[in-house]
């Protein structure tokens, strides 16, 4: 029985085994975790070349980890032998690393506000933030 992937031709034939060398669950991580990247930098512009950096990490790591986190919780591990169910993986892991970068670019500007206190200070503006309030 012919692959799905395949189409028959000399492209279709090497594209599917590609796609079967580098692995379909892995592939699949990989280009959504990309395109994610992508997005969330063309939407929140890096202000320098290390904010890139971080934004292009934070973001794969979020798609790759956040993608497998939901896909264990959820016990999704079955849709990996259809290619429908990988096309649908790769909508969930390109999901799941949005709003990575967006939650370490909050993280780092909330530290950079705080970069000239202490730790003890720190830490009271962390229990603030906790409590949602002064504490006594």
């Amino acid at each position: 029985m012919s692959e799905p992937i395949s189409g028959g031709t000399a492209v279709g034939v090497a594209g599917a085994a590609a796609f079967k060398a580098v692995g379909g669950p892995a592939a699949v991580a990989a280009g959504a975790s990309g395109l994610a990247a992508i997005v969330v930098m063309i939407m929140m512009k890096p202000r320098s070349t290390a904010e890139w950096a971080v934004a292009l990490i934070s973001t794969v790591v979020g798609s790759v980890t956040g993608g497998a986190a939901v896909v264990q919780y959820f016990g999704l591990q079955a849709w990996t032998h259809e290619y429908i169910g990988l096309v649908a993986l790769f909508g969930l892991v390109f999901s799941c690393g949005l709003p990575a970068w967006a939650i370490v670019r909050w993280l780092f500007n909330w530290i950079e506000k705080r970069k000239d206190k202490d730790l003890a200070e720190v830490v009271d503006d962390v229990r603030d933030a906790v409590a949602g309030g002064k504490h006594g």
